[in-house]
């Protein structure tokens, strides 16, 4: 078998033709908002908003309602409760982050093990791209235009916020409105790759792509060309793999965008450890 077949026969597959371009979707969209994740620092805030989503994706589903509304709620509800326990207790940010995020995504757990379903509601927790629907990858790709309009558009906005809120504030922007956008377009990414790698996993199609991206150069904007191509690139790489050795496709995306992570940290021209210690060697002197 040659590298033409290994391509080309997976696309014989209609649910492996939606698998891909949902896979891509969602790994450029999330690529995008990592590179402001990571520039901002919270990735843990990420992980948190990401997890805290569940329940209301679940209560969304058993009132018909669009999930995106349930996981907006649930975002805002999460950000406002890490809020009241970093500002009415000793709790510092990250004890209350992870006070939060894992009591609503058990919260979220204990929904899917009680609602009654014809369908398995697991494939919130733990994704199924191979599973999607027309239907599905409408839904995806709504949102994910929705979500990369609104990164386009306040992209200088937000940029200037992650870099210097206080000259944001004087120049007349909100730091607190622009922060709320931030967070609510990580809401609705999380939806977006729910599909994808599921609720536990989604964390790393936000981080990783963003710090590779980081490690690879020193302009923001060279940034979100990077992070974009290298997490769709990984990330169809990942499905490919899940075809040819029957894996789980989510958690092999997750593994080729780590994998691509740990190259890049260890040789990247400038920020990799290996060429910082070869530059670190001394030199000897010849007499």
């Amino acid at each position: 078998m040659n590298l033409f077949d290994l391509i080309l026969e997976p696309l014989q597959y209609e649910f492996m033709i939606r698998a891909l371009v949902t896979t891509t979707i969602a790994a450029v969209v999330c690529a995008l908002l990592s590179c402001w994740l990571v520039l901002i620092g919270w990735s843990l805030m990420g992980d948190a908003v990401s997890h805290a989503v569940l329940p209301g994706v679940v209560l969304a589903y058993v009132l018909g309602a669009p999930f995106a509304i349930g996981a907006l709620v649930f975002g805002f509800v999460a950000v406002g409760l890490i809020g009241l326990l970093r500002g009415t207790s000793r709790v510092k940010e990250d004890a209350a982050i992870g006070i939060v995020f894992t009591t609503l995504f058990a919260l979220g757990l204990v929904l899917i093990s009680v609602t009654p379903s014809q369908t398995d509601l697991n494939h919130i927790v733990f994704g199924n791209i191979l599973g999607v629907s027309a239907g599905d990858l409408a839904q995806i790709a709504v949102l994910a235009a929705i979500t990369l309009v609104i990164l386009l558009v306040k992209r200088r906005d937000l940029t200037l916020y992650a870099f210097d809120p206080a000259h944001a504030f004087a120049i007349g922007l909100s730091p607190r409105l622009l922060g709320a956008l931030l967070l609510s377009l990580l809401a609705l990414t999380a939806v977006v790759a729910l599909q994808v790698v599921g609720v536990i996993l989604v964390v790393a199609m936000l981080i990783i792509p963003g710090a590779t991206a980081y490690l690879l150069t020193d302009r923001f904007t060279t940034m979100l060309v990077i992070a974009p191509v290298i997490s769709a690139a990984s990330s169809v790489a990942g499905i490919y793999l899940s075809y040819w050795v029957d894996a789980a496709s989510g958690g092999l995306v997750v593994v080729v965008q780590g994998t691509v992570f740990a190259l890049v940290y260890l040789f990247s021209p400038r920020q990799g450890v290996l060429p910082k210690l070869m530059r670190a060697r001394p030199t000897r002197v010849r007499m």
